[in-house]
Order: structure tokens, then C-alpha cells, then sequence
């Protein structure tokens, strides 16, 4: 698209554009790590002690976004913003306090940082018992960076809305009536020091292109939708968005939003199932990651997003069977492109990798330095030390950090490279889904419906018509022991959610489910196209 063709069309929806600006002047122009940075970062930390801190942690960030979206041939949306800032935690009394600013000056963070040594010091006398923390390697210069090629906000905004223009008329030359099309992009340079005396520095990225197509009946009564669900959200750079081929997948996704219009609709019952990764994360997500999360387990979600079904945990951990001996679940922060990637959390501390579910039975669950102690028998209990998984993060530098999801993945068949066909060849009367759909669960993450995207009936182990209408319905335990066989390493897909909300104020955080497709037996299908 032409420089002057892009502005025409930019000025004809002018109303519809938001360019924001940056939130705040910067006192000290310097780059993340330099020497200018560091000192601040010390006089936070050494403000803190002298105000009577045991324990204090500064980050100082600046994060940018930018989001382009289009409908058919308009820009519907374009925003780009920046801001930079820096937070102080404390330990004092035993308690935490915690306080920000975007005034990026040495005066002021010692300000800040008696402030929160301040706050923590009213907190304490509403705790209970003393924060412990438990122990962290010292990292004395850390740097990491997301592994991309292009970053995205390097590439003209012309090219962006140039490939989404084109990603729409191939899906509207494919039978399309609708289409809209966006990209989302984040760059977050953070460094963090504590009185532990690490320093690290780290620069993140996400990118997201994204297309949902609609196609509409002849006599205007039915509507249907794809979305892009192969192409995942993935902690990489423009180069994303190049493999993804939006232009060259828009006919294949408008041809399958035409084709539900006519397909046949589900009779109710009880289905095999074969899930494919791009469905499947999602029901990962919600079944196992989530009632995973110990502060959750706690109750301390319990205000905003609920519990756990997870508890008493003396009564679950070692003992409570999630599913069959071929489902081993792994938590990770390591792996290249995926969303929850870093080379240190929000608290200075390097994640390792740990599986959740071992051999189907609940071995783990999500920490931070002050929530590891409260598994500390169980640690002991198997030999294990009482350390951090390294699951702490904050969205930005005015927020304070918690608990927040690591990567979480269904791993593959490890003794044998099974294949998708093998899966359906093993069903005589099945369904086979793929993409994520709309969905709830429980405030305990017991019971819960999904549905999908594409839908295609199984059949003496082929692949037959395509179906609609589709959900299926879960008890957690239930269904994950219902599962008899995972896909090999050739089938692991890694795909994940962009903005998966939690706390109060809430705060988002980005994460990736990687998992081969995988076999259900005698799950619960209903169809979401009649009415009572």
C-alpha cells in the first residue's frame, strides 16, 4: 500500500484512531543496565535499609504497545503508547510495602522508597505471621533478551496495515462477508536489584496477529466465524508475523467459516474426542494451570476469580490422581518464543523447570520466594529444596508482583512418536476439534464447557463431515483420567493467551500451554445451536 493511500484512508476514520503519547517525561534519558540506571536502582535499595527495611527489590521499566486493527478495507484502531516508571517493594515488620513513581530521579526513588518501607510498617499490623522468603541465587549482572529477529517497532506502521489490508481481501475473495484483522505488539525493558544483591536486565517482547472471518447465508439468517487459531501468540518479533502467513491462510479460514454454514448439526451424546493443540491449551489453561496457582489454592483469588478445588493440599499433593500415568505436566519459563519466557522473574530468581502432574499424579505447584515455605514438608518430604519456581511477575512498574503462571505444557508420548492419525485411528465414533471457542468454568476449576472453532465427525477411525454446534462438558478429574493416549514429539504445538487476568486491581499476564493433540474417551457433547 502507498505511503498517500495509507493516509487517505487513515484521515477518512480519523475519528477512530488513538495515538497516545507518553506517559510521563523521563529525568534521565539513560538505557536499561547503564550506569546512570544502576545508581538509581541503588539508591533505592540503600533508602530502603535505612528506613528500616530487611529486604527490598526495585524495578525499573518501560514498556511500549502498539495495536493496529482493521475491518474489511478501513483501519478501525491504531495505538501506540510508552511508559516508564519504577517500583519499590519492601520487607519491614515482616510485612510488605510497596510503592511507584514515573518521576525517574535519584531524589525521588529514595523518596519512594521510604514510602513503601512506610506502608509496610502499617501492614504489619494486620499480618498474622512474618513474610519468610525463601532462599535465591545472587545474580550480580544478569542480561536476557527475547529470542527475535525483527523488532516489531522497527517496521513501518504502512507495512503492518498494508499485510492485514491484504489478509482481508483474500479472506473476502474466499467467501468471507466480514473480516476484521489486527496485530498487537509489546516491549518491555525491565531491570530489577535487591538488597540480595542481584541486578538483571531483561528485554521482552509478544507479538499477535490475529483474523477472525465471518460468513453469512444466502438468505441472511445464519452467520458463522473462524478465527486464527493456528497462528499463536508467541513472545517473538515481527518475524511472527511474517511466518504466520495471514494472507496466504485467509482463504483456507474463510473457506471454512462458508462450509459450517451448510455443515450438520451435533447430536448430543457421548463422543470420543481428539483435541488438537490449538484447542487444547486452552482447557490446559483453565483445568490445570489455574488451580495450580497456590495463592489461588489459598484463597487469596477467592475476591476476584475464585478458588481451587485443590485443597486441603496434604490432602492432593502426592496423592491426588489428575489423570493416567501417560500425563506428566511441565512448568517452565524457558522456552525460546514462549509467552511466559524470561531469564529471571520479578523477583530475581532464575525459573526451573518442574512437572505439576508426574506420572498422573499431582507432584507440584506453583510458587514464589514467599510462597515455597508453605510447601516446605512437602519438600522435605521428598528430598527436594525449599526454593522459588521462579512464578513472580508484575505487568508493569506501577503494579506490585505475585504469583502469575509459568508456562504450562501437556508434554508428548515419550516412548513413542504417535501420530494424529493413530489417535483418530483408534475411535469408532468421534469428534475431532480444533481452534478455542467460548467457554466457562467454575469458580473451583472443577466443572467447566468448552467449545472449538472447526469441528469434524470421526468415524471407524477417519476423518469424516464437518460438524457445528459443538461443546463438550468436563469435570476436571474425570475427564483428564479419561484421556488413553497423547501424541508424540512431532505433534507438540506451543500456542497460548495474550491477556490472561488475575488479582485486585487485576493484572494481565501472557502465557503459553505448548502439547501435542490427544484421545478422550466418552466425554459429554452437547449442542450449542438449539434452544430450549
Amino acid at each position: 500500500m502507498k505511503r498517500r493511500e495509507f493516509l487517505t484512508r487513515s484521515a477518512a476514520i480519523a475519528a477512530g484512531l488513538t495515538v497516545v503519547p507518553q506517559a510521563g517525561a523521563y529525568a534521565a534519558p539513560w538505557s536499561p543496565g547503564d550506569a546512570d540506571e544502576r545508581e538509581m536502582a541503588m539508591r533505592a535499595l540503600d533508602a530502603a535499609r535505612s528506613a528500616g527495611a530487611t529486604y527490598a527489590d526495585v524495578r525499573i521499566s518501560r514498556n511500549r504497545n502498539q495495536s493496529i486493527s482493521t475491518r474489511e478495507r478501513q483501519i478501525t484502531g491504531f495505538q501506540d503508547s510508552e511508559t516508564a516508571g519504577f517500583g519499590v517493594r519492601v520487607l519491614a515488620n515482616g510485612a510488605w510495602g510497596f510503592a511507584a513513581s514515573r518521576e525517574m530521579n535519584l531524589d525521588e526513588v529514595a523518596r519512594v522508597a521510604r514510602q513503601a518501607v512506610d506502608q509496610a510498617r502499617a501492614n504489619a499490623s494486620a499480618r498474622a505471621r512474618p513474610v519468610e522468603l525463601a532462599p535465591v541465587e545472587r545474580v550480580a549482572d544478569g542480561r536476557w533478551r527475547s529470542p527475535i529477529q525483527v523488532d516489531p517497532f522497527e517496521v513501518d506502521v504502512e507495512e503492518k496495515v498494508g499485510l492485514l489490508f491484504q489478509a482481508n481481501e483474500a479472506a473476502l475473495r474466499g467467501g468471507a462477508r466480514f473480516v476484521n484483522s489486527s496485530m498487537f505488539f509489546l516491549r518491555e525493558e525491565k531491570t530489577f536489584a535487591s538488597t540480595d544483591g542481584s541486578y538483571t536486565v531483561q528485554t521482552l517482547y509478544r507479538a499477535l496477529p490475529q483474523m477472525t472471518v465471518t460468513a453469512v447465508s444466502a438468505n441472511g439468517g445464519d452467520f458463522q466465524a473462524r478465527q486464527s487459531t493456528p497462528v499463536a501468540a508467541m513472545g517473538l518479533g515481527y518475524e511472527h508475523v511474517r511466518s504466520a502467513d495471514l494472507v496466504g491462510n485467509a482463504p483456507k479460514w474463510a473457506a471454512d467459516a462458508v462450509a459450517k454454514l451448510t455443515a450438520r448439526s451435533v447430536e448430543p451424546g457421548k463422543y470420543d474426542l481428539v483435541l488438537m493443540p490449538s484447542h487444547l491449551f486452552l482447557t490446559i489453561h483453565e483445568s490445570i494451570a489455574h488451580p495450580t496457582e497456590l495463592d489461588r489454592i489459598m484463597g487469596f483469588e477467592a475476591n476476584y476469580a475464585g478458588t481451587s478445588f485443590i485443597h486441603p493440599i496434604g490432602d492432593f499433593l502426592g496423592k491426588f490422581r489428575y489423570g493416567k500415568e501417560l500425563m506428566n505436566v511441565q512448568a517452565e519459563r524457558t522456552a525460546p518464543g514462549a509467552l511466559a519466557s524470561v531469564g529471571w522473574d520479578d523477583e530475581g530468581v532464575r525459573p526451573d523447570e518442574y512437572l505439576i502432574v508426574k506420572n498422573g499424579v499431582l507432584n507440584d505447584l506453583q510458587t514464589t520466594r514467599e510462597q515455597a515455605p508453605w510447601l516446605a514438608d512437602w519438600y522435605r518430604q521428598q528430598g527436594r529444596p525449599v526454593r522459588s519456581h521462579g512464578n513472580s511477575y508484575a505487568q508493569s512498574w506501577s503494579d506490585v508482583q505475585f504469583q502469575r503462571m509459568p508456562n504450562v505444557n501437556l508434554m508428548p508420548d515419550a516412548a513413542k512418536d504417535t501420530t494424529l492419525q493413530e489417535l483418530i485411528g483408534g475411535i469408532e465414533n468421534g469428534i475431532l476439534i480444533e481452534g478455542r471457542g467460548s467457554f466457562s468454568i467454575d469458580q473451583q476449576r472443577y466443572n467447566a464447557q468448552f467449545g472449538g472453532q472447526v469441528f469434524h465427525e470421526i468415524r471407524n477411525g477417519r476423518i469424516g463431515d464437518m460438524i457445528k454446534d459443538v461443546a463438550y462438558q468436563i469435570r476436571t478429574p474425570e475427564f483428564w483420567n479419561s484421556m488413553d493416549a497423547v501424541g508424540g514429539r512431532g505433534t507438540y504445538e506451543v500456542h497460548g493467551s495474550f491477556n490472561d487476568g488475575k488479582g485486585q486491581p487485576s493484572q494481565s499476564n501472557a502465557v503459553s500451554h505448548g502439547c501435542p493433540p490427544a484421545r478422550f474417551r466418552d466425554v459429554n457433547v452437547i449442542n450449542t445451536g438449539r434452544r430450549a
